[in-house]
């Protein structure tokens, strides 16, 4: 970052994280919703009253505790990410394309205010373009295709040094992505190629997309990333949800370095709902020892759409469940950032 390996020198107990980004899920920093008929499930405790304005700004507030307690980087979503932490339908209208693939000038404009005070702080950013379930929105391949340019352009133009993209999330998953083949994981290389060929002033941006270990849906022998995608990707990205073990995500690792097509490119799990952050065999660790970044990803309550959110206590809780309380609201953020401020 900025011309230095980061974390050089800095370590967790006896883990060098020389190279490594401890990392957040922050996907929903510019979330808003343009259904109407469901735009009320986001409103604030205090004021009833969902506003997506407060949302950014109350990021933008957060970020320089998070730099100080030693966050590296984290990921922020175009489309953001279900605000019920999972869920499959998804009614909601909450990405930042027009359905021609025009950027959405509310949504970029907050997207920009983060990815400013970002740069001021020192964080890496992934920008995630594309999420299952809003990309259908987009109408067609032109559609992607243009917001892919228009994206990678509008972070060139914006002069902002350490973002990196990520096409599509967990773009492998077999039942997802159907609206536009050019997202899945077989295909989504093409859409890697695309966005590193704008370029600016004889400079392009960092891209990949994210993948699951699929192995657990499909069978042993499937192919987690492409031959291509490791061809052409500028990094790995790796989702550790599902993992039974904390080894798994390592395991996985070991395989795609064993593949030809590697090229030594960085390893990073950018989201893992697993937490267990007083054992010393969890997954975090365990990634890190393994020499990938490891990415905190905490949906909140598990509440699944089109179910109540009900639970008591949901507004604490989480990086992902809207309206979200951005501050270290709960004892699973206060762990999780404890761990980052230990290491030095």
């Amino acid at each position: 970052m900025n011309g230095k390996v980061a974390n050089a020198g800095r370590r967790l107990d006896d883990i060098r994280l020389d190279g490594l980004l401890l990392n957040s899920r922050m996907i929903n920093g510019v979330f808003d919703d343009r259904n109407p008929t469901t735009r009320d499930k986001w409103v604030y405790p205090d004021t009833g009253q969902w506003d997506a304005e407060r949302n950014t700004r109350e990021f933008v507030a957060e970020m320089a505790g998070w730099r100080a307690d030693g966050l590296d980087a984290f990921t922020l979503g175009v489309q953001g990410g279900s605000p019920f932490g999972y869920s499959k339908d998804q009614p909601w209208d909450s990405g930042g394309y027009e359905p021609d693939g025009a950027l959405r000038p509310d949504f970029f404009d907050r997207i920009g205010r983060i990815l400013d005070e970002a740069d001021r702080l020192g964080f890496a950013v992934i920008l995630n373009l594309f999420y299952q379930g809003q990309e259908q929105r987009l109408l067609n391949d032109d559609a992607v295709r243009r917001a892919v340019v228009d994206s990678a352009r509008f972070v060139l133009d914006g002069g902002w040094e350490n973002v990196a993209i990520e096409i599509a999330n967990e773009c492998n998953i077999p039942h997802c992505y159907t609206h536009s083949t050019l997202m899945r994981g077989e295909n989504v290389h093409e859409l890697i190629t695309l966005a590193q060929s704008v370029e600016s002033e004889g400079r392009r941006l960092l891209v990949s997309s994210s993948f699951v270990d699929t192995r657990r849906l499909v069978g042993p022998d499937a192919v987690v990333v492409s031959s291509e995608v490791l061809e052409v990707a500028d990094f790995v990205l790796l989702h550790g949800n599902g993992t039974p073990t904390p080894g798994t995500v390592p395991e996985l690792a070991d395989i795609l370095r064993a593949d030809s097509a590697y090229r030594g490119v960085p390893i990073i799990v950018n989201e893992d709902d697993h937490f267990d952050f007083g054992a010393d065999d969890n997954h975090m660790r365990a990634a890190l020892r393994a020499g990938i970044s490891w990415g905190y990803f905490d949906p909140g309550s598990e509440t699944t759409w089109p179910e109540p959110k009900s639970t008591p206590g949901d507004y604490e809780n989480g990086f992902q469940n809207v309206p979200v309380n951005w501050g270290l609201s709960s004892e699973r953020k206060r762990q999780f950032f404890q761990v980052c401020r230990s290491a030095r």
